[in-house]
């Protein structure tokens, strides 16, 4: 079930960074939940680094390099994209490899990364879940990076 996205009252996240890797693939959807994520996160004041790819499968990739790099370290990484499923397998392996590498990556780097690379059916179920604001994912993305900011730092206190 599609569940709606809340207004919630932003909590302020000053002083922390979130970076948000979004594919360039499918950008009519990507774009859309960029925006929202983004105005998400300007809403808690916290700073943010957009990284642009070519398509879902690269999101780890840079995932990995933001995660190790030590100059301007991030509190949490925010993963966006769209894959459409076709009439092969394809979108099916790159979802799963992508689920499988962002899963594995916070886990070594003890670094949230919040998954909202979306394999979906078909463009009627991404303008749902990416155009329509009561439903935009970008949101709800944004809103568990700050909230794992929080957790992250309360454990590491």
């Amino acid at each position: 079930m599609l569940k709606k996205a809340t207004r919630a009252k932003a909590k302020r996240a000053t002083g922390r960074r979130v970076a948000v890797v979004a594919s360039r693939y499918n950008a009519r959807y990507v774009n859309s939940m960029l925006r929202a994520a983004k105005a998400e996160l300007a809403k808690s004041k916290v700073t943010v680094e957009v990284v642009r790819v070519p398509g879902a499968f690269e999101i780890p990739a840079v995932v990995s390099a933001l995660a190790k790099r030590l100059a301007k370290p991030v509190d949490a990484i925010l993963c966006l994209g769209i894959i459409l499923r076709g009439e092969t397998s394809h979108a099916e392996l790159i979802a799963e490899a992508v689920t499988a590498a962002l899963a594995q990556l916070q886990i070594e780097r003890s670094l949230p990364v919040i998954h909202e690379v979306l394999l979906l059916e078909n463009r009627e179920q991404a303008a749902k879940r990416c155009l329509d604001f009561r439903h935009n994912r970008g949101i709800e993305a944004a809103r568990a990076a700050i909230e794992m900011t929080r957790v992250m730092r309360r454990l590491r206190e």
